[in-house]
């Protein structure tokens, strides 16, 4: 067996089992990351499975002999004789020179300490349902000053539509006082709403400061 061939054994049950362990080595862990938000809330990512490896292992774990057993059509104890040597090889190579290129995967590296960790390669794909899945963008553009003109021409025709005229008095009646301070802040509500909106569309960023808190900010641009 040689590098090549075991990554490829490796990925293909991985896509089919969350769990892939490597007698005397460690484990492949295959996990799920949910829907997730970046851009500052603007963009939502799919879903995809993350590939990990922890320095553990299933001694009932034979999914990788049994594999080998089935596609090569050898039995199982010579499949596994073969499996624990070539595993072995990689786990010497990997104490002594920190470093084994999985292709297709990704690397699996040791420290000083020969603590075990992979780096899983930036195009592995082992989410088949996610299959042509991308992120979605809820910007749609840019303002240009031209779209920032006419927006606020269109909030000073709406503020003109609302604006407070003074009735015609009645005859021997007298308006109430409550009715005038109720139109003014009627008026003042639109007229905040109004500016807030525009601010909101010239000045995002700022926007996000007003309503969130630190914490919060983090929590929607993860």
């Amino acid at each position: 067996m040689d590098i090549d061939l075991f990554s490829d054994i490796v990925k293909d049950l991985i896509l089919d089992n969350d769990e892939v362990t490597l007698p005397g080595l460690g484990t492949f862990v295959s996990e799920l990351v949910p829907s997730t938000f970046s851009d500052k809330g603007y963009t939502i990512n799919p879903p995809y499975r993350r590939l990990s490896f922890r320095q553990r292992w299933n001694e009932k774990d034979s999914l990788l002999v049994d594999f080998y057993s089935e596609t090569n059509g050898i039995d199982k104890s010579q499949a596994s004789d073969i499996i624990n040597e070539f595993v072995s090889g990689l786990k010497e190579t990997l104490q002594s020179k920190k470093l084994i290129v999985l292709p297709g995967l990704g690397r699996l590296r040791a420290t000083k300490e020969n603590t075990f960790f992979f780096i899983a390669d930036e195009d592995l794909d082992i989410y088949p349902y996610g299959f042509g899945l991308e992120p979605v963008s809820l910007k749609t553009h840019e303002e240009t000053p031209e779209e920032v003109s006419a927006a606020v021409q269109e909030l000073h025709d709406a503020l003109a539509v609302v604006e407070v005229t003074e009735p015609e008095p009645e005859p021997e009646r007298k308006r109430e006082p409550w009715l005038a301070a109720a139109l003014w802040v009627a008026a003042s509500v639109v007229l905040f709403l109004g500016l807030f909106m525009l601010f909101a569309r010239i000045a995002p960023d700022l926007t996000d400061k007003l309503l969130y808190s630190e914490e919060e900010l983090r929590i929607i641009n993860y």
